[in-house]
């Protein structure tokens, strides 16, 4: 495990809202708290979750042409007859006019449809790959809310270093201010340091609006405003990626990551759309039931044929396609060149995967070599810095020497803190190329925050007056 190293004081130079400032301390929010919230209001999941609700549905509609359909129909009809000329009792009837009613219904049972068949394959594989890809966006928001979460934890340090940088060189302009009015150095130091001083200034400003900004990006994703962040602990182990094998992290993301299981299942829904399309040249068989009911309303026509009649037909219907004006033939060209992108895209999928992978093993090795080489120099800048300043005082170094030490100190110590974020993100990030990314990832990066010195937002003065 590396020692911890005080990176630089913590300081702010934004004012707080003037509320809170007397308002009794809360809790510090950290990293599973913003994570819960973002899970619940995050739009990116949330339209997820719509579209596999509505790519669901397409397996009820394929099956559905495999269950049995009942169609149901009425009629009636109103019939006056005028005949010219005649009085007699029957063209008085006729002429009163009469109804017929009927209905019917029909029992529709498919017992062969290869192309239903093949269609309803195709809506199951359909559906998996639509939740392997609301997995991935779920795994994807566990990313983006610690990528969020630890550039503001960046941001904060590097504002804290510009704020340390700033009263450094301010310290070192007013010494070399002194030194010249006694006539010790000359003009040029004090317009070097004036000009360092300056540089400061303007880092410090745009490290202010950095951090201030990192915020939003938080309220894009759970819909609300921190005030406070609980900060990453000194005591985060920095270790190498577990199994120490490359090759064994590539062979899991091949088998669990996400993207490569949702293209899987889609090459299977295409195949299976492909297969279904061919059958259109099958033949169907429907198994029917036909009931039928006439009511006759003439009157006259009663006494030769019953009022009322109710037929049942039960039918088995044989239907072959022969030609549909090459429709088919241009439906399975389709379907055949649908499975082939399907394919490539699977091929692609895996192959990015493969290149992820390895590059974020070797990143996540890297990254901790990394991290105890910037620890280590810290302490040289540091030695660095004091042996110039020596230096500086006994004439041997000047003063744009001791500028530069600083510099590359304050440089040194955002570097170190700025090291660990990376691999926390990298880490998280060969875990997701894995398929193995879960909150309890998270939970365990959150065993190591620290709410006793939170981040706290900070507004502008004008947001503050208002």
């Amino acid at each position: 495990m590396i020692q911890s190293h005080p990176i630089v004081s913590r300081l702010f130079t934004a004012l707080l809202l003037g509320a809170g400032l007397h308002s009794a301390p809360l809790q510090a929010d950290d990293l599973v708290d913003v994570f819960v919230a973002a899970k619940d209001n995050d739009a990116v999941v949330g339209a997820a979750r719509a579209s596999y609700q509505a790519d669901k549905e397409r397996l009820p509609q394929a099956r559905s042409l495999l269950l049995p359909s009942i169609v149901a129909s009425a009629s009636t009809t109103k019939t006056e007859t005028t005949i010219p000329g005649d009085d007699s009792l029957q063209s008085q009837i006729l002429r009163k006019g009469y109804n017929d009613n009927g209905w019917n219904a029909q029992l529709r049972q498919p017992i062969l449809n290869l192309s239903s068949w093949f269609g309803y394959n195709s809506a199951k594989a359909f559906v998996k790959a639509s939740s392997f890809s609301l997995a991935a966006q779920e795994q994807d928001l566990i990313v983006r809310v610690a990528e969020a979460y630890l550039n503001i934890l960046r941001t904060r340090d590097r504002l804290d270093t510009t704020n340390a940088e700033v009263t450094a060189v301010q310290r070192q302009l007013e010494q070399v201010q002194q030194r010249f009015d006694v006539g010790l150095v000359a003009i040029t130091d004090v317009l070097e340091s004036q000009a360092a001083y300056d540089a400061a200034l303007v880092r410090q400003i745009q490290a202010e609006t950095d951090f201030y900004i990192s915020f939003e990006t938080l309220r894009t994703l759970t819909g609300r405003d921190y005030d406070e962040l609980a900060t990453l602990s000194e005591q985060l182990p920095i270790v190498n990626p577990d199994p120490m094998d490359e090759e064994a992290w590539v062979e899991a993301a091949l088998r669990s990551n996400l993207g490569v299981r949702a293209a899987l299942e889609q090459l299977n829904a295409a195949k299976n759309e492909a297969r279904s399309r061919l059958s259109d040249y099958a033949p169907t068989v429907d198994a029917t039931v036909t009931r039928t009911n006439n009511n006759n309303g003439n009157p006259l026509t009663q006494q030769f044929s019953p009022e009322e009649t109710e037929t049942t037909i039960y039918g088995l219907q044989v239907t072959l396609p022969i030609f549909q004006g090459g429709r088919t033939t241009s439906r399975m060209r389709e379907g055949r060149a649908r499975a082939e992108q399907s394919r490539e895209q699977l091929l692609n999928q895996r192959r990015t995967v493969v290149r992820n992978t390895r590059s974020l093993y070797k990143s996540v090795s890297t990254d901790v070599v990394r991290v105890q080489a910037r620890l280590k120099a810290i302490r040289s800048a540091q030695s660095a810095l004091e042996a110039t300043q020596t230096g500086y005082e006994v004439g041997t170094r000047n003063i744009v020497d001791v500028l530069q030490a600083q510099q590359r100190l304050f440089d040194s110590q955002f570097a170190y803190a700025d090291s660990r974020y990376t691999y926390l993100l990298n880490l998280l990030r060969l875990k997701q190329q894995s398929g193995l990314l879960d909150q309890a990832d998270l939970q365990e990066i959150n065993g190591f925050m620290d709410s006793s010195a939170p981040v706290k937002r900070i507004v502008s003065m004008r947001e503050a007056q208002g």
